[in-house]
């Protein structure tokens, strides 16, 4: 059949799964990612080499580092895929539960259920674990599932699917509750987000280029986010103990995530004394600086490598990196961090690093953005470490799903009530 045809096909199939899902009792669900866990741990050669074909063919055809790096699977990135799996079992089921309830002076008790969207289409870049993640969130949160990943993972995505579709059947769930698209034409994409009378919601992982398009074109509604330009803000009553440490973290621990810091703000006031230092890390750990006038006539004097000093441009404030770069400004205060994270950022994760409360507070406060920290690294900003035993994405929109988005934002509420024969007067 032709791709529309195809298309057409999973988003039948996936709606008339959805209405089952929507009744699965907890246990039902549960044994599924339970035997879908199992199948992946049986099957764990075969995903490897999978995944092997997938980086031969993606460094053939000159695929960036950053996203070689998140195409890339391990055993131990395998065991995490069973285990993420198993901890969504763990988790609370959300469908169901009624909350909220209050009498109303009619007699009547209103109050609120939570529901599954639906069916949810996944459209992602490079990283198969998502294709295990997407599966086991949507059929915990009573969700059908049209996975849609890069080509760069055909092979390993696949052969997740076929793990999953066995954990399905072991717990007499349709197989069709999670469909992989199996064609690589960008084609599907177009129908995918154009379905609303199959899909319920798009949620896009994958670089800014791709978010764009989906959400200039789609017809249904999208959770996403564009990018991730994530700052660290030093401040003047910073403990130096916390400083660079959490800076290397946030900064070094990995390059190609979204929740990366790729901008440090240091308060005037502390900057002299503590620059010198973190710049003294980053640049052992290989990391380009391009810092504001004040912050590179510090950075200078502390005898850093000219190689490693750049002087920042206006895009450089705004920019999500994805590599061993990182814009560095020095500020008056506070307040003047907070207005430059909240023209330059990209609304997903900042942190300061101080021992003031009152400033703690305030930046908790007026900071906009999805996930805001105090004396922590931004790479904490993640479903698994937030205790959603796994998320669909990274939401920075203002709408029901913000920040990492686990089994709740994969939910909606509906009114209900409870009489007993009252009628409106």
């Amino acid at each position: 059949m032709d791709i529309h045809d195809y298309m057409q096909t999973l988003g039948r199939q996936a709606r008339a799964a959805s209405r089952v899902l929507a009744a699965a009792s907890t246990a039902d669900k549960n044994a599924a990612l339970v035997a879908m866990a199992a199948a992946i741990r049986q099957q764990a050669e075969e995903l490897l080499a999978a995944n092997a074909r997938d980086l031969d063919e993606a460094r053939a055809g000159g695929l960036e580092p950053a996203l070689i790096d998140r195409l890339t699977l391990t055993a131990k990135g395998v065991e995490a895929m069973a285990e993420g799996l198993e901890q969504v079992a763990g988790l609370p089921d959300p469908i169901g539960e009624i909350t909220d309830v209050k009498r109303r002076p009619s007699g009547i008790q209103v109050g609120k259920m939570r529901v599954p969207l639906g069916v949810i289409g996944i459209i992602y870049e490079a990283r198969p674990n998502v294709t295990a993640d997407a599966a086991a969130l949507c059929l915990k949160s009573g969700n059908a599932a049209i996975l849609r990943g890069g080509r760069e993972a055909l092979h390993c995505n696949q052969a997740i699917a076929q793990c999953v579709r066995t954990g399905l059947a072991a717990a007499g769930l349709p197989e069709t509750s999670v469909q992989v698209v199996e064609i690589t034409d960008r084609a599907a994409v177009g129908h995918l987000i154009t379905m609303p009378e199959f899909v319920d919601v798009i949620v896009p992982r994958g670089g800014k280029g791709l978010i764009e398009r989906i959400s200039k074109e789609a017809r249904v509604p999208v959770i996403k986010h564009l990018d991730g330009n994530c700052h660290v803000y030093i401040d003047r009553d910073a403990d130096v103990a916390k400083v660079v440490p959490i800076v290397e973290n946030a900064k070094t621990q990995r390059y190609g995530t979204c929740n990366t810091a790729e901008s440090l703000l240091v308060a005037r006031e502390v900057a002299p004394r503590l620059l010198p230092e973190i710049g003294r890390m980053l640049a052992t750990k290989g990391v380009e600086m391009r810092g504001c006038e004040q912050s590179l006539a510090i950075l200078r004097a502390t005898g850093i490598a000219a190689d490693k000093l750049r002087a920042a441009s206006e895009q450089d404030w705004s920019e999500e990196y994805l590599a061993p770069v990182i814009a560095v400004k020095v500020v008056a205060d506070l307040d003047d961090a907070i207005a430059h994270i909240n023209t330059y950022s990209s609304g997903h994760t900042e942190a300061i690093v101080t021992e003031n409360y009152t400033s703690a507070m305030r930046f908790l406060r007026e900071v906009d953005s999805s996930s805001v920290m105090v004396n922590a690294s931004t790479r904490f900003a993640d479903g698994f470490e937030y205790g959603l035993g796994a998320e669909i994405g990274i939401s920075t929109d203002k709408i029901h799903a913000r920040g990492p988005v686990g089994l709740d934002g994969l939910t909606s509420q509906k009114w209900i009530v409870f009489g007993n024969g009252e009628v409106r007067g």
